[in-house]
């Protein structure tokens, strides 16, 4: 007896060695099953590797063979078979004759006139308490197998379930580095991992690619000598980066030929096995950069080519408009003199709105700030709406607030938020309905409120509406460039003061915007 415990020892011992020996899974489903019908003398063994009850992987040894096999056809075998008995009960257990329990699923070759009936063992293959296999063993002869050999499979199947495991872990890791591999460094952005100082640890092909220059050549260099950045940059973005937050900023990356790309880099802060590293990803922003420059001429081309000659339409207007007759001779003409005037004041504003939004943008301060009383303002833009709102026979109400006192303002820009808030109402708000301004005192800011009772806004385009060429779809309602709430946006804050909309769908909107006394 303690000879066979030896004997079993060493047997298992060896298994054990066996086992460990290799990480691919393939491998070890080999290894388990050439080992096992070795130490039991049998002829065909099988193993079915599981996940959450469901076969992943299988193999079948017959004849000192590996068979190739499918999955799928393992299915069948788990929902009828003997290891389908097994993978229910997590037992194991031994069968001397397979004709004489209905637990064994006959296939062809099992009768007599064939190879007849076998003796088999199943038993589970278990690994840190859960089921990860089913192992059987088949030999030709029945009555062949006994309680010592049930013992040893049931051995042998807990020290494959270790190697089982370990392989799909390390399959799954294997699996993880390639998709790594995929995204970091086959990326058509250049990427760089640096630690918390900056000092380049690794770079993508991408990186390379642009700096002409390997990732074990920039390997320990600071990011700065590939990216153009102000040295105290980084200290200050430090303390966001470490709370989680992603850090941006637009600069210019050196490229291999010495010149300089435009690009965008965002840095944030990722947690590695070997510690916390900053991920640094660049955008190629020379398109945009393009952009900007046409968008600098268009601007330039607005001042010089539209302003000047319409100032002139607006003089020659002007001219003509004190040459007409007296009232009550020639009206005609002097409705259609009105309507140009009106239109060339509009398209004015247009050309003003389109000069401020890129100065603003640029960072230009107000510079011709004046106190300005409220209430002219108020009816000169009421004044520029006017002919809509008789032409549609909407209501407008004021409500003005007694004793304002003046403001330091640019008393055109906002005259001009005025009237694109005005003419928004008169635009969205249905023929004969109601239009309201209202300006109040808010302890140290103006509060200017403009309101309809047109469809409203949906909640989620709140935000929205003020950037640049954002529109709302709405049915019958006239297309605009989207640019006259950016602008206002831009103006108010310039102003130091804030902007806001309230609204419901179908209820009418109310916008706001306020301005400081002082």
């Amino acid at each position: 007896m303690a000879e066979t415990s030896r004997t079993t020892l060493e047997l298992l011992f060896n298994i054990s060695r066996e086992l460990t020996a290799d990480l691919d899974l393939r491998t070890v489903l080999a290894r388990v099953l050439t080992l096992s019908s070795t130490y039991v003398g049998a002829e065909r063994a099988s193993i079915v590797v599981l996940d959450n009850g469901k076969p992943v992987e299988a193999a079948i040894y017959v004849d000192e063979l590996l068979k190739s096999h499918t999955v799928d056809q393992w299915s069948g075998i788990l929902d009828q078979g003997l290891a389908g008995w097994v993978t229910r009960n997590k037992t194991a257990v031994l069968v001397p004759d397979t004709r004489l329990d209905e637990r064994w699923l006959q296939r062809p070759d099992d009768s007599d006139d064939q190879t007849g009936g076998k003796s088999a063992i199943c038993a589970p293959v278990i690994a840190r308490d859960q089921m990860v296999g089913v192992l059987t063993i088949v030999h030709s002869t029945p009555n062949t197998f006994n309680e010592e050999h049930l013992a040893l499979v049931q051995a042998i199947g807990d020290q494959a379930g270790g190697a089982i495991v370990n392989a799909r872990l390390y399959t799954s890791l294997e699996t993880a580095h390639r998709r790594y591999v995929e995204l970091f460094d086959d990326s058509i952005d250049p990427i760089w991992i640096t630690d918390l100082n900056g000092l380049v640890i690794e770079a993508n092909r991408q990186a390379g690619v642009l700096t002409g220059r390997s990732s074990d050549e920039m390997h320990g260099e600071r990011i700065h000598r590939a990216l153009y950045l102000p040295e105290s940059w980084l200290n200050e973005q430090f303390p966001d980066i470490q709370a989680g937050r992603t850090s941006h900023i637009e600069t210019t990356l050196q490229s291999q030929n010495g010149g300089a790309i435009p690009v965008e880099a965002y840095v944030r802060w990722v947690t590695v096995d070997s510690g916390a590293v900053m991920q640094w990803i660049l955008r190629d922003i020379s398109e945009r950069t393009a952009l900007d420059g046409l968008r600098d001429d268009l601007m330039a081309m607005v001042y010089h080519d539209l302003r000047s000659p319409l100032s002139n339409i607006i003089s020659s207007l002007e001219m003509m408009n004190l040459l007409l007759p007296p009232p009550g001779e020639n009206d005609n003409l002097r409705v259609i003199l009105n309507i140009a005037t009106r239109s060339s004041d509009r398209m004015q504003r247009l050309i003003a709105t389109l000069l401020d939004i890129y100065r603003l943008e640029a960072g230009q301060p107000i510079s011709n700030r004046k106190p300005a009383e409220i209430l002219p303002l108020i009816i000169e833009a009421v004044d520029a709406i006017q002919p809509v709102l008789e032409s549609k026979g909407q209501n407008m109400k004021v409500d003005i607030e007694n004793s304002l006192p003046a403001i330091p303002i640019d008393a055109d820009m906002i005259r001009r938020v005025l009237i694109n808030l005005l003419d928004n109402a008169t635009k969205f708000t249905p023929l004969q309905g109601d239009i309201g301004v209202r300006v109040h005192r808010d302890g140290e800011m103006i509060v200017f409120t403009i309101s309809d009772n047109g469809p409203g806004i949906p909640p989620d385009k709140t935000e929205l509406i003020f950037d640049k060429f954002a529109r709302l779809q709405v049915d019958r309602i006239p297309k605009g460039l989207g640019l006259g709430l950016a602008f206002c946006k831009l103006a108010v804050r310039s102003h130091g003061g804030k902007i806001w909309v309230e609204s419901k769908v179908n209820s009418g909107s109310i916008f706001n915007f306020s301005l400081p006394v002082g």
